[in-house]
């Protein structure tokens, strides 16, 4: 049992930080010895700083002081589990920069570079072909793994012609006017080719917490009126 000053200094945090876990109710209030001194227990100190170099939240670590043994330990599991999913983000982050600084950032997949060539052969405006390199660059860059799922779901579908055609569609719609009754007919046939195609499963995509889907589709949205009427008539209509 050791006073605040010492186990500050102990445990490598500040006393103003020993401070905010009394506050935030993490680390009980000691009372005094017979000197007057209020003495703490560093076991606990220690328990909360590890937990908050881990990323724990305080609240959770403040509800963890009332978890049975086997509730700790479950929360220890889990808590390893995430920080082991952070790693390995990091690791792939740290070797794309890396390869950046080299000036080796990896080009995309071959079997890419050949289907935005085969978009060129299927009549696709060179403004869709550069909109699917950039998209793929961007996903392929911060996603490999899943980049490829979502690769060959849509090589698959442009595969099919008539499936092509609803992309042809979607990529000639560019320059229409927004209230066209041809934006209209282009999202119900979407909409149903979608529902037809997945039926009650999402399509794949991204780590739900991803936000590059919605800056893709901002993006896209933000070049064409058009389109970006047609996103939100297909959005409703699959919400419907």
């Amino acid at each position: 049992m050791i006073t605040i000053g010492q186990l500050a200094r102990y445990v490598g945090v500040s006393i103003k930080t020993i401070r905010v876990y009394h506050d935030k109710g993490l680390l009980p209030e000691p009372d005094r010895d017979a000197s007057g001194y209020r003495r703490y227990d560093a076991i606990d100190l220690i328990k909360i700083r590890t937990l908050a170099e881990a990323g724990v939240p305080l609240a959770r670590i403040r509800d963890l002081r009332s978890a049975t043994d086997e509730e700790f330990q479950q929360a220890l599991r889990e808590i390893d589990n995430e920080l082991t999913d952070r790693i390995r983000g990091l690791q792939a982050t740290q070797g794309r920069l890396r390869e950046l600084a080299a000036g080796q950032l990896a080009p995309l997949p071959t079997e890419v570079g050949a289907h935005l060539a085969n978009l060129a052969r299927w009549r696709f405006t060179p403004r869709w072909v550069d909109l699917q390199r950039d998209l793929w660059i961007l996903v392929f860059a911060t996603y490999p793994d899943r980049a490829v799922t979502l690769f060959h779901d849509q090589a698959e579908t442009l595969a099919n012609p008539a499936l092509r055609q609803l992309f042809l569609d979607y990529d000639h719609a560019h320059d229409l006017d927004p209230d066209d009754p041809r934006i209209d007919d282009l999202a119900r046939r979407i909409a149903e080719t979608t529902r037809e195609r997945y039926g009650p499963d999402e399509p794949p995509e991204l780590d739900a917490a991803s936000e590059i889907p919605a800056l893709i589709q901002g993006t896209v949205n933000a070049s064409s009126p058009a389109w970006q009427r047609l996103d939100i008539l297909i959005r409703a209509q699959l919400d419907t």
